[in-house]
């Protein structure tokens, strides 16, 4: 048997992942606040890049007509977008030699995708809307630990404390004697320094479980009666599922009795530090705004906030003078530049044109509310503007729209189909909607059990199992109809 070589040609297609496409699925996938977070960054790191705000644009680039949709639902195109879109074909192809920077730099700046339709001051959010930071928990006690008078010792046992509590307020771990032992002090003046703490505001706060949480505040508004103590410390289980009789027959109270105490203990705070929970806070800044305009919808992107990059006069010179070393360094930071601006002029036409997508399905939802929102899919985005679903799917996640409806993010109006009987079929989002409006206008001392609301919701046309009703209950946070029952 001989060995031979052989040559042979083979043509094969591979998809292969460039550091441009790298980048561009990153940035489509980043959710406002982390595209911000980058683009400073990369100002930081690259310093070819300037923001056209801390100085005079080179040129004023031709604008684009605000996209729009038209009575019909049906998006407008703009007859000029071919021939920009011919003009904005990436030179990735050639070398970097090949590529004209001089020119380039001329004109060359990130414009937004297309231009803003300027809102009118009763268009914007309000100042409270736009607060982005509050006092934490953690900042709100040492400012009145600073005002409380402890000395060194006790000052330093409530700063152990205080940074060591959870985003409720409670004091859990570690037990107040390691912090005696870790401060250098006796156990008493550790617990004493705790007391004083639990009065600070919000009441009840660095508690060590909840009975303790619920006494301290209790104490505070002079109810701490032998009956309140007893339910607090021996009865949290029967109070939660309100079974008030097997509370009367334990404690040999009357129910009455016992009716008057669970209203003060519901009326405390079971979380004091809640409040302060920068984790239980979110602020939306929309990526994309709706306005209804006549009988038309316009999308309109969201650039307030986001640096309006270009390429630094200062480097333009770097390219026709200087070493070698030089002008290759400017060279690959002025490639880098270009495949950001690129990434992020991509990144906001797409997220328009999947906005505009889902404005002429979810029409009706635009003009009339959540009632009319209509069952849709990723693919009917997809198949609409010619995309990928996956590509979809990372342009909606995190991504916020504010409409005459609210402020929702981009995946919400992607919903399963619920039947009717009909033969047509609701939105999930729909359902869970009516089932938030029936619980709401339930007489509360007679709460509509899961099967209830079952046999209303059909009542109503729409075709839905018990478990789904109690499915998409939980979802909305609605307790179950014993639990939301008032007996008092």
């Amino acid at each position: 048997m001989a060995l031979e070589f052989r040559q042979q040609l083979r043509l094969t297609q591979q998809l292969v992942m460039t550091p441009q496409l790298q980048q561009a699925i990153k940035l489509l996938q980043l959710s406002r606040m982390e595209l911000v977070d980058l683009v400073r960054e990369e100002m930081l790191e690259n310093p070819v890049l300037e923001d056209q705000a801390d100085g005079p644009a080179d040129s004023k680039e031709d604008t684009d007509k605000v996209p729009s949709i038209d009575g019909q639902g049906q998006a407008k195109a703009d007859p000029n977008a071919g021939e920009r879109s011919t003009k904005e074909v990436p030179a990735d192809s050639k070398t970097t030699s090949d590529i004209d920077w001089e020119t380039y730099l001329e004109s060359y700046t990130m414009s937004p995708a297309v231009p803003s339709m300027r809102q009118q001051d009763d268009d914007l959010p309000s100042l409270e809307s736009t607060l982005t930071s509050e006092s934490s928990l953690t900042e709100h006690l040492m400012w009145q630990l600073k005002l409380s008078g402890f000395c060194e010792e006790e000052e330093a046992v409530a700063t152990l404390i205080i940074g060591n509590l959870d985003p409720a307020g409670y004091f859990r771990e570690p037990s107040i004697e390691e912090v005696a032992d870790l401060a250098g002090v006796p156990v008493h003046l550790a617990v004493s320094v705790l007391e004083a703490i639990h009065r600070f505001d919000p009441v009840g706060v660095a508690a060590r479980d909840l009975s303790e949480c619920l006494l301290v505040q209790a104490r505070r508004i002079g109810a701490d009666d032998d009956v309140l103590v007893a339910m607090v410390t021996r009865h949290l289980h029967n109070l939660e599922n309100k079974n008030y009789q097997a509370i009367a027959k334990d404690l040999k109270e009357p129910l009455e009795e016992i009716y008057e105490a669970a209203k003060v203990i519901t009326s405390l705070d079971p979380k004091p530090g809640r409040q302060y929970s920068l984790d239980e806070v979110r602020y939306i800044t929309p990526d994309v705004y709706v306005y209804k305009l006549g009988d038309k919808f316009f999308v309109v992107p969201n650039d307030d906030g986001l640096p309006k990059l270009r390429i630094s006069n200062f480097y333009k010179s770097a390219l026709s003078g200087g070493e070698a070393t030089t002008r290759e360094y400017v060279q690959t930071k002025l490639r880098s530049a270009q495949w950001l601006i690129r990434s992020i002029q991509q990144r906001q036409r797409t997220i328009i044109r999947v906005t505009e997508s889902i404005v002429k399905f979810q029409r009706d939802f635009f003009e009339r509310g959540i009632g009319f929102l209509r069952p849709m899919v990723l693919r009917d985005v997809a198949e609409d503007i010619g995309m990928h679903e996956s590509t979809i799917s990372r342009v909606t996640t995190n991504k916020y729209v504010s409409t005459p409806q609210g402020i929702f993010e981009l995946k919400f109006f992607f919903n399963s189909a619920i039947g009717r009987s009909n033969g047509d079929e609701i939105a999930s989002e729909s359902v869970k909607n009516k089932i938030r409006e029936l619980v709401s206008g339930e007489e509360p001392r007679k709460p509509f059990s899961d099967q209830a609301i079952t046999k209303l919701l059909k009542e109503q046309g729409i075709e839905i199992a018990r478990r789904t009703v109690a499915k998409y209950r939980e979802q909305l946070g609605i307790l179950s109809s014993s639990k939301r029952k008032q007996v008092f």
